[in-house]
């Protein structure tokens, strides 16, 4: 066999949305863009706010901008104008030598598993996740292991601790949630950090919890709770792919809380990490994003296309859950094979991804990170493919 035998699962577990990325470029040829109503890549088409290129033409200009190797995590004066906004978004005390600069939030999760994770240890992760999630811990020699969900996608804490085993050493959760739009609360993660650290004492072995936060600023009349109030040995990583929309720019980073244990020696080791996987973080858009803390898209642009989108399904007849967050639904297919679903949506020109991708059989996503005419356009082959089943 030309490729290692350990990348043959890889690539077949990839095929699927490479397959609908290809169908997509088919479909748009035969059929003219405007007749196609692709839901399938959660890929920003939000402007970025007129100061990102503002700074970045400042920086080209100037004199000062660098384009250098920088230490392995990142420029000194980047990461301290993140810890600096940190601190006063969590008041925690974080310093810049607990910032890794990364080549977004994929880097920064790469970096943070391998750095924990010895062969063979196990992730923990609630259902449905990320998809890519599968192919992190198979680069970091890690076993992905899911817990399921409450109906609504939030945490079953009870669940959670049945998972956790002596070959547990890190939970993985991601909210506002990638595909379900979810936020977990409070009071879900102050129960998450007590299920934690009692595991941690019971199995003699610290249980790391890392949040993946990309979509922490496309939230709509929420708040995200931080998971630094709720358990100390904590990790948050980020992008500015959605909040800026600079998804292809490959900027974000991973924060460690001061009061982990061996704070210090993680921070040093996601560094090392940082190098093994791409040497650093884009160095242009590092000194971008340094200018620009706070700094997001206009949220209401998504927040109506959500409810544009929801008011359209619901009328159909579609079941699902308001997204409190991210710009995904995940409605619940009308027939118990949500891979067949997507086909008879495909039918209608409806590119959709099937639940069963992100270990959630049964739901569809569909990301509204689309134009308006996209959505408002689509609803007639949404009802006449629900109709087809019913």
């Amino acid at each position: 066999m030309p490729i290692a035998d350990k990348m043959v699962k890889m690539v077949e577990s990839a095929s699927m949305i490479r397959k609908m990325f290809e169908e997509g470029i088919r479909m748009r040829e035969k059929y003219g863009a405007d007749n196609v109503f692709d839901f399938s890549l959660g890929n920003p088409d939000v402007p970025p706010p007129a100061v990102v290129k503002e700074t970045l033409l400042e920086l080209i200009n100037s004199k000062t901008i660098s384009h250098g190797y920088m230490p392995n995590p990142g420029y000194p004066h980047v990461r301290q104008a993140v810890a600096d906004y940190l601190n006063k978004e969590y008041n925690v005390g974080i310093t810049s030598d607990l910032i890794v600069m990364t080549a977004g939030a994929a880097g920064a999760l790469n970096d943070i598993l391998r750095a924990l994770l010895n062969p063979g240890e196990d992730i923990l992760t609630p259902a449905p996740y990320f998809v890519g999630y599968n192919q992190y811990a198979f680069v970091a020699g890690a076993n992905l292991k899911t817990v399921a969900s409450f109906s609504d996608f939030h945490l079953d804490l009870d669940a959670i601790e049945g998972a956790i085993t002596e070959n547990t050493r890190v939970m993985l959760i991601n909210t506002p949630n990638n595909p379900t739009g979810a936020v977990y609360t409070k009071e879900e993660l102050n129960g998450l950090g007590k299920v934690l650290d009692a595991t941690s004492e019971k199995f003699g072995k610290r249980i790391y919890l890392i949040s993946d936060e990309p979509y922490r600023k496309i939230v709509y009349d929420v708040d995200v709770p931080s998971v630094f109030d709720v358990y100390p040995h904590t990790i948050v990583l980020t992008s500015y792919s959605k909040e800026l929309s600079l998804a292809g720019e490959r900027i974000g980073y991973l924060a460690i809380h001061p009061e982990a244990e061996d704070a210090a020696m993680i921070a040093g080791a996601a560094g090392v990490t940082n190098t093994m996987m791409y040497v650093n973080a884009p160095a242009l858009f590092q000194q971008v994003v340094g200018q620009l803390q706070g700094v997001s898209v206009d949220i209401d642009i998504y927040k109506r296309r959500r409810d544009m989108f929801c008011e359209g399904l619901h009328g159909t007849g579609y079941e699902f859950y308001v997204p409190q967050g991210a710009f995904y639904l995940f409605p619940k297919s009308p027939i118990e094979n949500d891979v067949e679903f997507v086909t008879i949506l495909s039918k209608q020109n409806i590119l959709a991804v099937p639940g069963a991708a992100f270990g959630g059989p049964g739901h569809f996503r569909l990301s509204y990170a689309v134009p308006d005419k996209t959505i408002t356009g689509s609803f007639e082959g949404f009802k006449k493919a629900f109709d087809s089943v019913k």
